[in-house]
């Protein structure tokens, strides 16, 4: 695991040492740990919203053959194959 020195000003380092006591973390490390993967779940729903959005935006969907994914799956068949 890599290590990581961060520098706040005390205000900000109350906060996280409160935070940390009340919050039920282990430590701070864990605290900031749990922030970041906050953050990834937050652009990870902000990417998942942005391509919703695209596809709304595309227009009405068109029906497909019955047999659209078996196609696709064939020609995934053969493409692995080369």
């Amino acid at each position: 695991m890599a290590t990581m020195n961060v520098s706040l000003p005390d205000p900000l380092k109350q906060f996280v040492d409160e935070e940390v006591r009340g919050g039920g973390f282990a430590s701070t490390s864990d605290y900031m740990r749990d922030l970041i993967r906050q953050r990834q779940r937050e652009m990870a729903a902000e990417f998942l919203r942005r391509l919703i959005a695209e596809g709304m935006a595309s227009g009405p969907a068109e029906p497909i053959e019955p047999d659209y994914f078996e196609r696709m799956r064939e020609r995934a068949r053969q493409r692995a194959g080369e």
